[in-house]
């Protein structure tokens, strides 16, 4: 595949969400078929006006952690846009990211456990977070190149998401990741097993060539 044909994301999968999934706070499937939708509109136009200009795709150029934000971020402020019964927490570095619209003054929480905190992985499972917490949490797991699968031989290839799952988690969920006495990485809390099982157990959308 060459470089345009990869500025389309790949359309979800019509038959891909579970109609039996449980999720909260008045959310739902189309709920989040539209904003995923969305996000794929917008990669897709500003892919295609990067190419216009003989420029690399977005997320071929950035930091990995970098995309993954961007996908997170934008799930987080589109999500209320369909669903009015939540809210984009207005806290900066607030948890978590989607609160109970009107629940808090401002929409504004520093740290709670009612809503729902959105993480985004190029991984199918091993996620992570700063903070061992309850919460209900939702993984959006995509696949896109990266800045360097150029040198790796790995062709363009466009932007997919490849599943969605979610679950209230425990403390329990939770564990440390260890790190070398010499590592200046921040210390993060992984998705145990439990956890993982919990979330599949509930996933919510999959593709075509889900795991």
């Amino acid at each position: 595949m060459d470089e345009c044909a990869a500025c389309t994301p790949v359309s979800l999968n019509p038959q891909g969400f579970n109609a039996r999934v449980t999720l909260p706070y008045g959310l739902t499937i189309e709920h989040l078929r539209r904003a995923m939708n969305e996000y794929l509109e917008f990669l897709g136009f500003l892919n295609g006006q990067l190419h216009t200009r003989e420029l690399p795709r977005l997320e071929s150029f950035l930091m990995p952690a970098n995309s993954s934000s961007i996908v997170g971020e934008f799930m987080s402020a589109t999500i209320p846009k369909h669903c009015r019964t939540l809210a984009k927490n207005t806290y900066h570095n607030g948890h978590p990211d989607l609160i109970p619209k009107a629940r808090f003054e401002n929409d504004a929480c520093q740290h709670g456990t009612e809503g729902i905190e959105i993480k985004a992985s190029r991984h199918a499972r091993g996620w992570q977070g700063h903070n061992v917490e309850d919460v209900w949490l939702m993984v959006f797991v995509f696949d896109a190149n990266g800045p360097r699968d150029a040198i790796r031989g790995i062709c363009p290839k466009p932007f997919r998401f490849v599943k969605v799952v979610g679950a209230q988690m425990a403390t329990s969920d939770w564990a440390f990741s260890d790190r070398s006495a010499t590592s200046r990485r921040t210390i993060t809390a992984s998705v145990t097993r439990s956890g993982y099982e919990k979330m599949e157990a509930n996933w919510v959308y999959r593709s075509e060539q889900a795991p």
